[in-house]
């Protein structure tokens, strides 16, 4: 499927967002007095961490490969 580089952009954003948060909640439990009760929940918040960094890591790929509108011949998309 195509996006095109506003809806990368957004989802990017989105993505950051939770991923701001995911990183708190796992602070948050990590730093629970005995975190082993919360192990699952680390791990789940770990793991998600890491799928939506790739997530990221996806989008800059595909904004890389697609110029800016200012850079395209002509101005148009």
């Amino acid at each position: 499927m195509d996006y095109t580089r506003d809806e990368l952009l957004e989802a990017k954003r989105q993505i950051g967002s939770t991923l701001h948060k995911l990183r708190a909640t796992r602070q948050t439990l990590e730093g629970k007095e005995d975190p082993r009760r919360y192990r699952s929940q680390i791990t789940l918040a770990t793991r998600r961490i890491a799928a939506f960094e790739i997530a990221i890591t996806l989008i800059d790929t595909a904004l890389r490969d697609r110029p800016r509108p200012d850079e395209m011949e002509g101005g148009c998309p």
